[in-house]
This record gives structure tokens, sequence and C-alpha cells, in this order.
């Protein structure tokens, strides 16, 4: 009995290897700028619509090759207008990711994993076994559905990227990037690195790398304590990275690229948020330029956590704006979906299947 061969996910080829791979395949190298170009600027996921390349290279192509699209499973929309929606990948394993629309912009929120496994106490994905990293053309799909989402359904392009879905990205380093790299280049999405945001719940050694690579594209700290002891009890990935070696890891990272960061802080209800928390924070913000965003937090059903009183969440901004640190209080958008940060966990409303 014949092996079946197994196909090669062609989007995991860079330029040069789609060329090399095409001339020992008997065809002519010039061919793969045409292909790459179907495949990340037209985001073609199929390989019989690549109506310049001739029949014949196309059947070549498909007895070699696989585009591994994602497809979208589920969408839900929020009171708000806030779009959550699952994504099916190749390998039948699902995702989720958001279109968050605002007066001034359209944010897609991406995953970069297949749930995660830092097992922050908070967050409903935290409870989910990581099942496996996302490759960078998943992390691509994602961004390219939900721009497809944004048009159609407000008459909007996107306009910013938030790495902030399902998993811990720089435990995806190299996809991560990749990824970034495919989003921002001249023939890719030729979207602006400034508009995409990387958000960690913080690996010291990971965050200079980035500053080794200089990236240019915006880091967000999930921070939420800036006090080991309680920083541990609920984020364990804390007890591996002290907020000493990340404030030494933020110092380079700004020192490499000059990229401001962005604390991201939910006030829990008497664990956070007395003004002593505050002062805490104001301390640790003076290690790099920042700012602070304050976040609303999004009850789930297997942690106690709940929201600080609003006066609390204030009396909290004011103190950090006094001073001197540019703070911001966001509002959870798509909360009635669970779409909200922190609840992404694949629950999924019946009669909604879109595919």
């Amino acid at each position: 009995m014949e092996k079946a061969i197994k196909l090669v996910d062609i989007r995991s080829l860079s330029l040069a290897q789609l060329k090399d791979a095409l001339v020992e395949m008997g065809e002519q190298g010039f061919r793969a700028k045409q292909i790459y170009e179907w495949l990340w600027v037209k985001s073609c996921t199929d390989f019989d619509e690549m109506s310049n390349l001739s029949k014949s290279l196309r059947e070549n192509l498909k007895s070699r090759f696989a585009i591994n699209a994602v497809k979208v499973r589920q969408s839900q929309i929020s009171n708000d207008k806030t779009i959550k929606s699952s994504f099916t990948l190749y390998d039948g394993n699902v995702i989720e990711g958001v279109l968050i629309p605002a007066d001034d912009r359209m944010t897609a929120c991406v995953s970069s994993q297949v749930g995660c496994s830092l097992t922050c106490k908070f967050c409903a994905t935290g409870y989910m076994d990581r099942k496996r990293n996302l490759n960078a053309d998943e992390i691509y799909d994602q961004v390219v559905l939900i721009a497809k989402q944004a048009e159609e359904q407000y008459g909007h392009p996107l306009s910013n990227i938030v790495y902030m879905g399902m998993g811990e990205p720089l435990l995806n380093y190299s996809n991560m990037i990749k990824s970034v790299e495919r989003i921002t280049a001249p023939d890719g999405l030729n979207m602006a690195a400034k508009r995409i945001t990387v958000s960690t719940a913080g690996i010291a050694k990971m965050i200079k790398k980035l500053g080794d690579d200089e990236v240019r594209f915006n880091l967000a700290l999930s921070l939420h304590a800036a006090n080991d002891t309680k920083r541990n009890e609920i984020m364990p990935i804390n007890e591996q990275n002290s907020l000493k070696a990340l404030a030494e890891a933020l110092k380079y990272f700004y020192a490499k690229t000059k990229n401001p960061i962005t604390f991201e802080y939910i006030v829990f209800h008497h664990f956070n948020d007395e003004l002593e928390d505050a002062k805490e924070l104001a301390k640790f913000c003076k290690h790099v330029p920042c700012k602070v965003n304050i976040i609303e937090y999004n009850p789930i059903a297997l942690a106690d956590f709940v929201n600080a009183e609003a006066d609390k969440i204030e009396e909290f901004a004011t103190y950090l704006r006094s001073q001197g640190i540019t703070t911001n209080v966001r509002r959870s958008r798509g909360k009635d979906i669970d779409a909200a940060c922190g609840q992404l966990a694949i629950k999924e409303k019946a009669g909604q299947v879109t595919d």
C-alpha cells in the first residue's frame, strides 16, 4: 500500500524557501513571488483561486502543499457591538478572537496559543490546558477574518491589533514574531507596527529578547499587583519572574527600543484596591516611561474575584494621575457574550455556528 505524502504547510516557508521548493519541483522560481502575494497580500486560502498560475502548477502545488486555513466556527454579537468568534484550526482545535469596535478604532484581539499554561487565577483561559502553540499563519488568519468582520458589519477597516486573546504570546515567541512580520510587511497586510500591542503576563528573559530584536510594536505587561506576595497569589508566573526581574527586563527593553510600556491593572475588590496598592504601582511605574490601563474585572465561574467599587477605582486612578502617571480606566466590552478580557474559554452558544 502506497504511503500518503504529508503535505507541507506552504505558509511556513519563507519566500526564499518557496523559491527553492519550486525549482526543485521543476517549476520557475519567479512564481514564488506571485504565490507569496496570493498567500499574504490577498490572503488566499485555495490554490485554485490563484488565477495567474497555470493549472498544472496549481495541481503541482496541491500535491505537495497545504494551506491550513483558519475558519470561523461561530460568531456572537454583543449588545455593545463587540463580536466574539470561535475559530476552527486545521487539526480540529478551537480558539477565540474578538472584534472590539469603538468610535475612533477597530481592534482585533487575537489568540497565540490553544489554551494557556500560566494558570492566572482570575482568567478563564488560565483554567484550560495548553494544547499547542499557534502557527504564524493561524495568528495572521485571525486578523484577516476579524478585519473582514469589521468591514462587513461596520464599514470600517481594522485599525489596531492586540495579542491579548488566549495564550501567552512570549511563550510562542518565534510564531508571534513571524506573524507580526507578515502583518506589517509591505508584501503582507502592510499594517503599521505601532498599531500592534503584544501583552504578556511577564516573562523577563523573553522581554529582554524583544529588546534584543528591537521590535517596533507596543508591549503591555499584565501586572495586577506591584507587590510580589500578592502577584504570586494570583499569577504563579511571578514566582520565577519577580517584580525586580521584570523591572530590569523592562528597563533593558526600553533602552533598546525606546517604546514606552503599558501596565494593565485589574483592581480587585478587597485585594489590590487600597491606596497602599496604588502607591506600590506608582513606585513600579518609575522604572520606565509608561502608562497604566485600569481594566474592569469580568467575573468567571471558576474564581471568586469581583471588581472593586467604582469609587475605589476612581480614587486609585486619581492617585496615579497625581503622581504624573497617564492613567486610563477601561470599561469592559462584550461581557454579555463572554468576550471581555479574561473570559475567553470556548463557551459557545447553541444555534450560532456559522461554518
